[in-house]
């Protein structure tokens, strides 16, 4: 089984951004957007970064995004068959919500929540890297 742990970062919030995923230990992947964007954004692509690169490997992705994972496996099933519509208006970020659930859906990985910023190394780790990645370096 391969562990993930992923984490985003913009600074200010909106405004440049990265995300990195740490794969078995060991920053793995790191990324970021053109121009302004934020911390959710960036969450939700270091989620969609670590489905793809595990395929259909077992997995397990941890990260402190709560959010995240409620979009994942509680609201977008919901969302989408409604068509991708929400009541209270539209639905922020649905490119990487699209992406992230279509992903999810045929994907061999569990989300896992760990309490961000509470000395778990993975986590710390993640936090580390995206903020690197928000400033520019690149694996």
């Amino acid at each position: 089984m391969i562990v993930y742990y992923t984490d985003g970062s913009a600074s200010p919030n909106p405004g440049p951004g990265g995300f990195a995923v740490i794969k078995n230990g060991v920053p793995h992947i790191l990324g970021s957007e053109e121009g302004e964007t934020t911390n959710i954004r960036m969450e939700g692509k270091a989620l969609v970064a670590a489905m793809k690169d595990a395929g259909d490997e077992h997995a397990e992705i941890f990260t402190d995004s709560e959010f995240w994972i409620n979009v994942i496996t509680k609201w977008a099933p919901g969302w989408e068959a409604k068509g991708w519509k929400k009541k209270g208006g539209e639905i922020k970020n649905l490119d990487i919500v699209q992406e992230a659930y279509a992903l999810h859906q045929n994907a061999n990985a569990t989300l896992v929540w760990v309490r961000g910023h509470e000395g778990d190394e993975g986590n710390e780790l993640a936090d580390v890297w995206a903020n690197k990645a928000r400033e520019g370096v690149r694996l």
